[in-house]
């Protein structure tokens, strides 16, 4: 997009703002921004935790945010894109994951960046991230993960302006 997406306004809110409020209504506390712009998220209301693994991909994202609340029962994950994101989403992964490792929303196919995650699969992911895998997917092998089925236009990629919606 040539710029920071978590910035780009949908129906006049920025899109991370959107996530957020999706997490909120949905029982979410506390909520924070991971990496990013930081005095800009912070202007728009938003907790800033500097990313542990800047330019690094999503997986060190997670692995940020799994340090941040190491005894929550669990940590919900959300890419700053998916500006459609709604709170029955949101507790529909949270009650689907049970004891699992993580749960996953399902469209046509796995969406790894809109899971709730239980804070000890943070060993099997930074020992991922350490074999120099940077692939969200590839950490997925070995965890024992459940899948919540959802509607694919709330998590439909935003990566193009041409994408947002209007």
């Amino acid at each position: 997009m040539g710029r920071d997406k978590s910035l780009l306004p949908v129906d006049g809110v920025a899109m991370a703002v959107r996530v957020a409020d999706a997490l909120r209504a949905a029982g979410c506390r506390p909520v924070v921004a991971i990496g990013g712009d930081a005095p800009a998220l912070s202007a728009l209301g938003l907790a800033v935790v500097a990313d542990e693994h800047p330019g690094e991909g999503p997986l060190g994202g997670v692995i940020t945010a799994l340090h941040q609340f190491p005894s929550a029962n669990g940590v919900m994950v959300v890419a700053c894109d998916l500006p459609l994101l709604t709170a029955a989403t949101v507790s529909a992964l949270i009650d689907g994951r049970g004891d699992a490792d993580v749960a996953l929303a399902q469209t046509d196919r796995l969406q790894p960046l809109c899971a709730v995650w239980s804070p000890r699969a943070v060993d099997r992911l930074q020992t991922v991230f350490d074999s120099g895998e940077r692939r969200l997917q590839a950490a997925l092998d070995g965890m024992e993960t459940r899948r919540v089925g959802v509607d694919h236009q709330e998590l439909a990629n935003h990566n193009t302006p041409g994408d947002l919606p209007h």
